[in-house]
């Protein structure tokens, strides 16, 4: 199991730095909000079949996370090494162990963070749209142990993320096909059929894709 960080306050990564440049009020870019739905030329890399979640796109980069691939870890597990078993809830009652945790992305795997329902707002949440916020901090998977989190919510471990730039010559590189995102497909727990779905969302057909497919 990788060591995982919760703890709250930048640690200069620039991504997350675009992020939290949203909660000041700067001005979001053209793909935030949006699905990124890897095309079949990303086959056998870390990306294949991935649905990307942008939370954060500006001129000074881009992150997101990938919503669709398992943790091989659980939530009680995660509790258990964060010392947060045992304050007010058994970590093992069905809720805390069908808890989702998703592989969130290749950036710093061992460093966590909720994307939940607007219901709830802790230390550090940061909002990404008008349903939906992040929290990196510890009080958020305080709150879930105690039955008093958010609504809907799902961990993630690691992230996406992009130079200035970089994400803009992917998609025009055909790497990825982009929609707008269905939030309710984000704490969906039927992973294996997110990219299948995605695809429909837009009238696309999984056999019909090429890398000559452009962005929608």
């Amino acid at each position: 199991m990788p060591t995982m960080n919760f703890e709250s306050g930048a640690n200069g990564s620039l991504e997350i730095d675009v992020l939290e440049n949203f909660a000041k009020g700067r001005e979001r870019g053209p793909f935030d909000g949006q699905f990124l739905i890897a095309m079949p030329q990303l086959a056998e890399s870390e990306f294949e079949r991935s649905v990307i979640y942008i939370c954060a796109h500006s001129g000074e980069g881009a992150m997101g996370f990938i919503i669709n691939r398992a943790q091989s870890v659980t939530f009680p597990e995660v509790l258990h090494q964060l010392d947060l078993v045992g304050e007010e809830r058994d970590p093992e009652m069905p809720s805390l162990i069908d808890f989702p945790v998703l592989c969130g992305g290749p950036v710093e795997p061992g460093r966590g963070f909720v994307l939940h329902s607007y219901d709830y707002s802790g230390e550090g949440s940061i909002p990404i749209s008008d349903d939906m916020a992040m929290t990196g901090t510890l009080d958020v998977l305080r709150s879930v142990a105690a039955g008093k989190g958010p609504e809907r919510a799902t961990l993630l471990l690691g992230y996406t993320g992009w130079a200035p730039g970089q994400l803009e010559s992917e998609i025009a590189n055909n790497d990825w096909l982009t929609c707008p995102a269905i939030e309710d497909m984000v704490f969906d727990r039927d992973l294996e059929s997110k990219y299948e779905r995605a695809l429909f969302s837009m009238g696309v057909r999984p056999s019909s894709l090429s890398t000559n497919i452009g962005h929608a």
